[in-house]
């Protein structure tokens, strides 16, 4: 059983936690150095997952940490096959630096191992912050 400040103590950890991700998802979405586009295109997508991973624990915390990470893993999957379609209302919300990052432009079956190692480690992390 978990005492108000352990779970205060966790949310800290978790803002933090989120805090951090970002960082260095922002860091990797404009990294130029070696191996820049796979960082950039691909290494990117395991940081997008654990970032939404360590939003919805924050915001449910009491849910099952198995479940976020599927849940994330179906939600962050969806908007690559979304990728395969090019109606006007996307390609408009793909326009800017936002729309780009949360939609994606360009299909490559290649991301779906980074989204399911993402969820991997966000299980991971979550599992650590509710321990």
């Amino acid at each position: 059983m978990r005492t108000a400040s352990g779970f205060l103590v966790a949310r800290l950890y978790t803002i933090l936690s989120i805090v951090v991700i970002v960082t260095v998802g922002f860091y990797a979405k404009f990294y130029s150095g070696p191996a820049q586009n796979w960082v950039r295109d691909s290494l990117g997508g395991v940081f997008y997952v654990i970032f939404w991973c360590l939003v919805v624990f924050f915001l449910f915390p009491n849910l099952r940490i198995e479940m976020i990470a599927f849940l994330v893993l179906i939600f962050t999957c969806i908007p690559e096959f979304l990728q395969l379609w090019h109606p006007p209302f996307l390609q408009y919300l793909r326009s800017n630096l936002t729309g780009r990052g949360i939609l994606g432009t360009t299909f490559v079956w290649s991301d779906f191992p980074y989204y399911f190692a993402g969820a991997g480690l966000g299980w991971l992390w979550m599992n650590k912050l509710r321990s």
